[in-house]
């Protein structure tokens, strides 16, 4: 069977996406009434299985080189890469209430993302969003270190400081992978964005990197998402 060719985003096919974190100052709720997504929330929230998922190429030619002035691993730069541009999307810095009342819009999100530890377990660690790549990777590698370090509780070694777990958004990389299609695990009531990074190959003189995304769709479109990778990959390329 012949290898089908990876399709990248084209630019510009979307409109260009809000910078929220100039214009949304603090965390707000929203007034459904006047919500355009209210017939949407309703239609999906009460499903077994309200998420959608999707997996696209994008193109990390010369990440390593250009991530390295700022102190950043190319690992390091596609997490700052992917947090930036979800925070330009209003739908990624949304929740579903938890008492059933409306949707909660957050300022800034921030991500979570997993590390494989010393003794082949993972452990969970705390991005803080940044817009600095160098300010970003500078915090991390510490924190990275000390929950590669870390055994048993999946949580142990992290330090989120004030980072609140609903202003997440959850990652995770597989670099042994350049895989197609990804299955995110996600329990009852959990509607934050969830995104996977898989390994990096070459095509057509190009390194490309799979990266699989699963949103709630009470909450997003395809346009949201479509939204995210214009931005992830403008971001990549301005590193």
């Amino acid at each position: 069977m012949r290898a089908c060719k990876a399709t990248l985003i084209p630019p510009s096919t979307l409109r260009k996406p809000r910078e929220p974190l100039q214009t949304l100052m603090q965390d707000r709720d929203i007034p459904l009434d006047s919500w355009p997504r209210r017939a949407a929330l309703e239609h999906f929230r009460g499903m077994a299985q309200p998420a959608f998922s999707v997996t696209v190429p994008v193109d990390v030619t010369g990440l390593r080189e250009r991530a390295a002035p700022h102190g950043a691993t190319p690992w390091l730069a596609y997490h700052h890469a992917a947090l930036e541009a979800a925070n330009t999307v209003d739908g990624f810095r949304q929740t579903l209430k938890a008492d059933g009342s409306g949707v909660r819009e957050f300022a800034v999100i921030h991500a979570s993302t997993t590390v494989l530890r010393e003794d082949g377990s993972f452990g969970f660690l705390t991005l803080p969003r940044d817009a600095s790549l160098a300010a970003f990777a500078a915090r991390a590698k510490p924190n990275v270190e000390r929950v590669r370090r870390a055994t048993g509780n999946l949580f142990a070694a992290d330090d989120p400081g004030d980072v609140r777990e609903e202003t997440l958004v959850h990652m995770t990389a597989l670099p042994w992978l350049a895989f197609t299609a990804f299955t995110h695990a996600r329990g009852q009531g959990d509607d934050r964005p969830k995104l996977a990074f898989g390994r990096f190959r070459e095509e057509g003189g190009r390194v490309l990197m799979p990266v699989a995304i699963d949103v709630h769709h009470a909450l997003c479109d395809g346009v949201h998402v479509g939204r995210f990778f214009e931005q992830f990959q403008r971001n990549l390329d301005a590193i």
